[in-house]
This record gives C-alpha cells, structure tokens and sequence, in this order.
C-alpha cells in the first residue's frame, strides 16, 4: 500500500531516488517498474505486475474511437519499464519529464497501487483544487465515509 507524500529531488541525469521504505513494494524480487503519464500531467509509477492487468485492458480499448485511441497512445505509448539502480534510483525518459513539467523539485504521491510523481508546480495546483473543492458536494461514494 503506497501512501504519504514525499519532496523528492530529480538529478541532472533525470532520476529519482526511490524511498527505501517502498522499495521492496515497488520492485519485488528486483522486479521492473513501469512508469507512464497520466492524462492530469503527472506520471504514474506502478509495480510491473500491478500495471500488466492495467495495460492489457487499455490495449483492449477500441482503437478506431478517438477517445480511446488517444488514452491508448498516452498510457501505453508513454509506458517505460525502469529498474532501480544500487542507490534506488529510477530513470525518468526525458519525454515524461517533458510531459509532467518535471524540474529539479517533484513529489511522490501515494494512491494506494502506485504512486503519482508531480512536478513542484503541479502538485501545488492540486493543493489548490483540493481547498476548493471544501464546499463542494463529495464525489460519489464519499458521502458516507468516516474519518
């Protein structure tokens, strides 16, 4: 289970060290991850056999719908598998990082299955979106959930 935020630095070769506490969740048995972009420009990183059953259903999408398609062309076309290096550090393709705005400064974001990677920026836009949404009516589902 991946939760939590963390500030993270990503070095002048492009990578991001990886928090030892979710390692050994991320990249099992030394396992790939896979990293691909996310329609709200940020990155998704998931454990390669979390993302399989991902990519096989979007792979099934009809690709003559051009929503579909264009998801298809997003999440696959974007998805690179990357190993940790021996300072658990991941390679971010530099056309993620173009796509995500990615900078010196980034976040790793917790959703449960995978994390999210932010550029600085982004994440405080979600910050943002997160307070105005205080006097909104809850999503879904949320209505009845007790914190």
């Amino acid at each position: 289970m991946f939760q939590g935020a963390a500030a993270l630095s990503l070095d002048a070769k492009g990578r991001v060290a990886i928090p030892a506490r979710h390692r050994d969740a991320l990249v099992p048995d030394g396992a790939p991850l896979v990293v691909t972009a996310h329609p709200h420009k940020c990155l998704l990183v998931y454990p390669q056999a979390v993302w399989a059953p991902i990519r096989a259903q979007v792979a099934a999408m009809p690709g003559l719908d051009p929503a579909a398609a264009a998801l298809k062309r997003l999440l696959i076309g974007f998805a690179q598998e990357e190993e940790l290096d021996g300072a658990g550090r991941v390679l971010i393709a530099p056309s993620s990082r173009q796509w995500a705005g990615l900078d010196k400064q980034v976040w790793l974001v917790g959703q449960g299955t995978h994390f999210e990677l932010w550029s600085d920026a982004g994440w405080q836009k979600q910050q943002e979106a997160m307070l105005a949404l205080s006097g909104a009516a809850l999503p879904a589902g949320f209505e009845s959930l007790a914190l």
